[in-house]
């Protein structure tokens, strides 16, 4: 999986457009950043790479950026 692919996925968890998020968007500013977003984002950590991601790293996270940094994503 791309870059791109999985900020498709990320778009898909926060219900936005494939496409939307680029990278440097704030978590605050996202509605729907949500715990189940959460959840689901823990999730497609590990599907991408086997990552395991832990809520507290997550709680960590000020932008989009800093999740694929936290993801493994290049």
């Amino acid at each position: 999986m791309t870059r791109e692919e999985f900020l498709a996925e990320l778009d898909g968890l926060v219900d936005l457009e494939p496409g939307t998020l680029q990278g440097p968007e704030k978590l605050e500013d996202l509605d729907q950043w949500t715990s189940m977003a959460v959840v689901g984002f823990i999730a497609l950590a590990d599907t991408y790479n086997g990552t395991k991601v832990r809520p507290t790293q997550i709680g960590k996270c000020l932008t989009v950026n800093d999740l694929l940094a936290l993801a493994k994503v290049e």
